[in-house]
Formats: C-alpha cells, structure tokens, sequence
C-alpha cells in the first residue's frame, strides 16, 4: 500500500541530512503532490514526532517561518544551530550553499 501524503512528507524530511536545510516548494515539488502551502500543513502535524526533524524545512527564502509552530519561538533555530547551522535574524545565513535538494 502506498503511504499517504503525510507519510511521503515524513519520510523525505527524515532524509534531509544534518546541518543541511530545505524548504516547503522543494519537497512539493519532488514528491508532485499538491503545493508547497500543503507540506507545511503536514510538518505543522509532526512536531511530536521526535524522529521527523521539521526544524530542517524552511521558506524559500530561508527564514524560519515555521518557527511559531514550535514548543517555543526559539527552538527552531536552536535546533539548527545545534547542528552547525548559523542563523541571523530569523534567517538561514548562506541559505542557497545548505539548501538540500532531492
């Protein structure tokens, strides 16, 4: 049985490597399911789930807009920092050299 959209998401976000960050469109568009609008829908579904690390996917433009949806304003970007990520007003810094693509 095919996995339902939700799981497609959960899966290629779990392959997003560490330090490394991706955003909404680029994961619409490779798994040509519905638009970039709908993946956000499905990450803001798995931030109780420890092992989809959501922290990863960010706006076309790098910023850290889901970072509301997160147990706190910060832990978003404390997430990527963690991994080696730098961040400067809520915004990926060298966005296009740690974008991921599938």
């Amino acid at each position: 049985m095919k996995p339902n959209y939700y799981e497609q998401v959960y899966d290629l976000v779990r392959s997003i490597p560490y330090g490394r960050v991706t955003n909404y469109g680029i994961i619409a568009n490779y798994l040509e399911l519905g638009s970039a609008r709908m993946m956000g829908w499905a990450l803001n579904h798995s931030h109780f789930m420890d092992d989809v690390p959501a922290h990863r996917v960010v706006n076309r433009k790098g910023e850290l807009s889901g970072r509301i949806h997160f147990a706190t304003p910060t832990l978003m970007e404390e997430l990527l920092v963690s991994e080696g990520v730098q961040i400067e007003d809520n915004c990926v810094v060298d966005f296009k050299k740690l974008v991921w693509e599938f």
